[in-house]
């Protein structure tokens, strides 16, 4: 793949992200897709595969009202593209011990893609 194809396929991953289409976003995954959040320097979700993924996007579509990730910028590697993200969701139910539903969250991060066979293989998210 090169880098137009690449970006391209990220920008329909958050696109997808942002409408809460799931099937969508499996749609670009590799069945061994791996996950990482990173959040505050600790892993805090992972999968493994393609379901995995599936199941934890399921749940977390849940937990928000309304969600947009915005892209900033792209950096694009030898073996993977780094895109920094600013990232705003309207919470639909409370956090235990944390934000109650209807609460904005802003954060700025980052998303780390890799590719296989011309699907996203990997994507470790930070913040």
């Amino acid at each position: 793949m090169n880098n137009e194809q690449k970006e391209a396929m990220i920008r329909a991953y958050i696109q997808y992200y942002n409408s809460f289409d799931v099937d969508g976003i499996v749609s670009l995954l590799h069945e061994e897709v791996r996950f990482r959040n990173v959040s505050n320097g600790e892993v805090t979700t992972e999968t493994a595969d393609v379901e995995a993924f599936r199941s934890l996007a399921v749940q977390s579509a849940a937990i928000f009202e309304s969600r947009c990730q915005k892209v900033l910028s792209f950096g694009f590697h030898e073996d993977h593209v780094e895109v920094e993200i600013d990232y705003e969701g309207t919470l639909a139910a409370d956090l235990p011990g944390g934000p109650k539903a209807g609460e904005l969250i802003k954060l700025r991060g980052s998303s780390q893609f890799a590719f296989y066979d011309g699907k996203i293989s990997s994507i470790e998210d930070r913040s």
